[in-house]
């Protein structure tokens, strides 16, 4: 197992991540970032809270819930009901795969007249067997299938290892 990115990596990452939110969406009537169950949900906290401490874009945060071992046979909904007309969305994961996940999560979403929706992973593997990609990565990394990126977001000591 080997270190990709460290606790202070991650941290730059998202702060970039947060500012290209804001770059592109400073005329949003809104911004929720819905987070995919699991470390999907952490990340989007963290990017919610750092770009409502660099704007004034109204931030609001809703948990995607699903089931990642089971995704075309799991209910997705919503944790919350939320206002989502005229908002943007963006959709947040930890690590991009297939797309397949991504692609299940949007469901809940496809019933409302959002402004538009974007993607935010912290890793991109670049696989792409479905038709997703980012808006919003905070690091590449070309792998095989086989391997398998961990991502810890453990209090004050996050990091990201391939296996």
């Amino acid at each position: 197992m080997s270190e990709v990115l460290n606790h202070k990596q991650i941290g730059q990452k998202i702060s970039r991540m947060a500012f290209e939110i804001y770059e592109r969406n400073l005329n949003a009537a809104g911004v929720v970032f819905a987070g995919i169950s699991g470390m999907g949900t952490t990340l989007a906290k963290l990017l919610a809270d750092e770009v409502r401490a660099i704007s004034p874009i109204p931030v609001e945060e809703v948990e995607v819930l699903l089931d990642k071992k089971a995704v075309s046979n799991s209910e997705v909904e919503l944790s919350t009901s939320i206002h989502l007309s005229g908002k943007t969305i963006i959709l947040v994961d930890d690590v991009l795969n297939t797309g397949k996940t991504l692609v299940y999560a949007m469901k809940p979403f496809l019933e409302h007249e959002i402004q538009k929706m974007e993607i935010a992973v912290l890793v991109n593997r670049s696989h792409g067997l479905f038709p997703v990609r980012p808006d919003y990565t905070g690091y590449e990394l070309a792998t095989t299938l086989s391997e398998h990126i961990r991502v810890d977001f453990s209090e004050n000591q996050y990091s990201v290892h391939l296996d």
